[in-house]
């Protein structure tokens, strides 16, 4: 399986329904995501493993980078509010051409004398102070609608990314010291009153050095944005998704860089920040269970969403190189062609 025993270009003498029938005999490699069970850690003393719960079949979905990227640039659209430049702006002077037989441009210029502004075009979108071409206006289509199992399929595999560490690493997250992904808390978690405990709570939990890249990363914005009450910017931190608020929004809602999330309404613009996936997850007992609830498997579909199934791989096992160099593959592949052998000819 792992020596490559022969050269991948020998495909092209293989019948491809040959290869799709191989491909459905081969035993899929054992991934990490399948494990059948997650631990549950006292949120309290992190250390201790209060449980075992079965991982929900969301978080094995297929991996999508494209459907999420398009999702979010659609989704993000719809907290828009229409902007444009006013009807008269730059046409609100009594300007005039000069005509010809002065040597300047035929554009219409400012009335007057005795200041600057007497004599300076106006009107033309090159001139300072004139209107923009093509102004802009409110009724552009500012939404855009989004297919609602597009964003469902989305959204499970969002999850999907946040359970495994190189995707979370690969978007900057630092969960070296976390004990497991995806990282399951115990219900305690949800009645935290006071921010204080709930900071302590996230650094037992291992999170103390992502708490620490998110201050860090605090900037003043660059460009207009600073004047218009964005003034600075800062990075992502941990996504945590509750069942029941008893307390955890209000404990965790100042808390620099870390956001709450119902997972009864779990939205695709906080799993993939920028369209990017692989958020760091943090779960509690109860949503984690929710979870499974909501989504089911394959086979059953999604009882909690009408009329949906979760997403299916197009490959069971997805190391193409590894099944093309597989001794059933290789072992009815009809030896490659050798060229002709070609003579100069005698001059």
């Amino acid at each position: 399986w792992l020596k490559p025993l022969v050269p991948v270009g020998r495909l092209h003498t293989f019948q491809f329904s040959s290869l799709v029938h191989l491909c459905s005999l081969l035993v899929p490699p054992k991934m990490a995501t399948a494990r059948p069970v997650v631990s549950v850690y006292q949120f309290d003393t992190p250390t201790e493993k209060a449980e075992t719960v079965p991982m929900p079949h969301v978080l094995m979905s297929p991996l999508r980078p494209d459907l999420v990227r398009y999702i979010h640039t659609n989704v993000s659209k719809n907290k828009r509010q229409a902007i444009s430049v006013g009807a008269k702006v730059g046409y609100e002077t009594a300007a005039a051409s000069w005509g010809t037989g002065r040597a300047v441009a035929r554009v219409p210029r400012a009335p007057g004398g005795g200041t600057h502004r007497a004599g300076q075009g106006t009107f033309g979108n090159m001139c300072r102070g004139g209107g923009m071409f093509n102004p802009t206006k409110t009724w552009r289509r500012w939404h855009r609608r989004v297919n609602v199992t597009q964003k469902r399929h989305a959204v499970a595999t969002a999850l999907a990314a946040s359970s495994l560490p190189p995707l979370v690493m690969a978007r900057g997250h630092r969960v070296g010291e976390v004990a497991e992904l995806p990282l399951v808390v115990s219900n305690g978690l949800e009645s935290i009153q006071k921010t204080k405990q709930a900071v302590e709570t996230l650094k037992k939990l291992g999170c103390a050095e992502e708490m620490q890249r998110i201050l860090d990363s605090k900037k003043v914005r660059a460009g207009k944005g600073k004047m218009r009450n964005r003034r600075y910017t800062m990075r992502r931190g941990p996504l945590v998704v509750y069942s029941e608020d008893n307390g955890i929004v209000r404990a965790m809602r100042n808390i620099p860089g870390v956001e709450t999330a119902n997972v009864s309404r779990l939205n695709l613009l906080k799993l993939a920040p920028g369209g990017n996936f692989g958020r760091f997850v943090i779960w509690t007992k109860g949503a984690f269970k929710k979870l499974g609830e909501m989504y089911g498997s394959l086979k059953s579909g999604a009882p909690l969403k009408k009329n949906y199934h979760l997403p299916r791989p197009q490959m069971e096992n997805a190391d193409l190189d590894r099944i093309i160099n597989s001794t059933e593959v290789q072992s009815v592949l009809r030896p490659k062609l050798e060229a002709p052998k070609k003579f100069e000819m005698k001059r």
